[in-house]
């Protein structure tokens, strides 16, 4: 997929070089000549990446990257710094500025597209995770704040204790983060959560040739570090593993010997940008637990649990051994609502829950389906066993009243249950979801049943 890179540079020789590589490595291009018209380019355009010369002829590359950095429509963009000067002080100002990479010319193309490929990667799943993020509307953090508070994690791997310790050394002064040595095993041993880095420092030479590549592919395979930034520590001149490991998971190359002013900054940014993309995450995931709870009773509301006795359907006709529904409405709920108010009802609704949950296998399916409608799905169940637990259910709610709130008293509340096996022999060819829904009905149908005989009872539906 294409994907769109500014580049910034009032040089068209440059310009024209910087295209063709992209070019041909399917990357569509557009192009500034100055810092004004990259400003207002990045804002209309939204490229993917910028490329940014240091020096243009109206305003710098650093002071065009720190306007970009403040702006809320551009602040995400990667940005490439490119100069021709390898001087030290222009580094850490590109870097303090906010960019991304600062790299000097004349460019290596291997290394300048392997960083261009990691930089893009990153910010595609950042992108994709804010966009899923709004669209639940769980946004907690507001652009351009600070994301984070707490000191970060570094992770120094080396071969030699030795050389991590005198890194560790070099690095205290200028950071503020924790750092740990971590010899190669002890990377790869799964730790608690706390323990784990936000970013590991990872020597290329850890006693083998490539070693340092392998670990960087461990590290992103495995579930506790999938998250954590990467930066492998090598010698500039070892371009091909540079970019080797960018594509191997490396979110940074740090050249050695280390610069610690340099690193620190660079360390900064990776646990920023770590931090975000973790709050990020964890807003995914609770827009996502919403999209299926219920939010009075933290069950699973229909939607869920229709999808989930699919599943038990199809678990049933894998294995041959039945399941059940059950389908549970409180009695006579609306005098409740009517006599204490909603906020009694509500009360009601939550302690019936509670019951319920308590009183079932960690392996069933208890979900609020209605206003007071439940549904109970019982994998790998006798009609027997399931009749017991539906009538120890009308037990646990009827024979206890329920407290009402703000000392109003307490008020004792029934249900009526309707309660279906899944078939004995399925049908050849039967779908899974089409049985679910037959059982379903079935216990719809026992439900009726129930409320027509007098209510708090269970009723078994017909055999299938």
């Amino acid at each position: 997929m294409s994907r769109k890179i500014l580049i910034v540079d009032d040089l068209a020789t440059n310009r024209i070089i910087l295209k063709v590589k992209l070019n041909a490595a399917c990357h569509e291009t557009i192009q500034a000549v100055d810092g004004a018209s990259a400003l207002k380019l990045a804002r209309s355009e939204q490229p993917k990446l910028i490329l940014l010369d240091m020096m243009l002829p109206d305003i710098s590359g650093i002071e065009v990257c720190r306007k970009l950095r403040a702006d809320a429509a551009t602040m995400h963009i990667p940005i490439v710094i490119i100069t021709a000067s390898g001087d030290r002080q222009s580094r850490l100002n590109a870097l303090e500025a906010g960019a991304d990479e600062f790299l000097t010319k004349p460019l290596n193309e291997v290394i300048l597209l392997a960083r261009i490929r990691s930089l893009l990667r990153a910010h595609e799943t950042e992108s994709e995770l804010r966009l899923r993020s709004e669209t639940w509307g769980e946004m907690s953090m507001a652009e351009g704040e600070t994301v984070f508070t707490m000191p970060g994690h570094v992770g120094l791997v080396t071969g030699d204790p030795a050389i991590a310790m005198g890194w560790r050394n070099a690095l205290a002064p200028h950071l503020k983060e924790r750092i740990s040595i971590l010899s190669p095993t002890a990377a790869l041993t799964n730790s608690p959560s706390g323990a784990v880095p936000d970013i590991y420092l990872v020597s290329s030479d850890l006693g083998a040739h490539g070693s340092g590549l392998r670990l960087i592919a461990d590290l992103r395979s495995r579930v506790q570090s999938r998250y954590a930034e990467i930066a492998l520590v090598l010698p500039e001149a070892e371009p091909e593993a540079a970019a080797m490991a960018l594509d191997v998971g490396a979110n940074d190359l740090l050249p050695y010997p280390l610069d610690p002013q340099e690193i620190a900054l660079r360390v900064t940014m990776h646990i920023q940008r770590k931090r975000r993309a973790d709050q990020l995450r964890r807003a995914v995931n609770q827009g996502l637990r919403m999209a299926i709870t219920d939010p009075l009773t933290g069950l699973h509301n229909r939607r869920y649990a229709l999808a989930h006795l699919d599943r038990i359907a199809k678990q049933a006709q894998d294995t041959g051994r039945r399941f059940a529904v059950m389908l549970l409405d409180l009695d006579r709920f609306k005098l409740v609502n009517d006599t204490y108010g909603h906020g009694a009802g509500d009360a009601v609704l939550e302690a019936v829950a509670a019951r319920l949950r308590d009183n079932l296998r960690p392996t069933d399916l208890l979900a609020r389906i209605g206003g007071e409608e439940f549904m109970v799905a019982l994998p790998e169940i006798t009609l027997g066993t399931a009749r017991i637990a539906a009538e120890r259910l009308c037990r646990v709610i009827g024979d206890t009243p329920i407290a009402l709130p703000n000392g109003r008293g307490s008020v004792t509340v029934t249900i009526s249950v309707g309660l279906a096996l899944g078939p004995d022999l399925f049908p050849e060819a039967s779908q899974p979801a089409d049985i679910a829904r037959d059982t379903l009905s079935r216990a719809d149908s026992a439900l009726m049943a129930a409320k027509h005989d007098g209510r708090n009872q269970v009723t078994i539906a017909c055999a299938a």
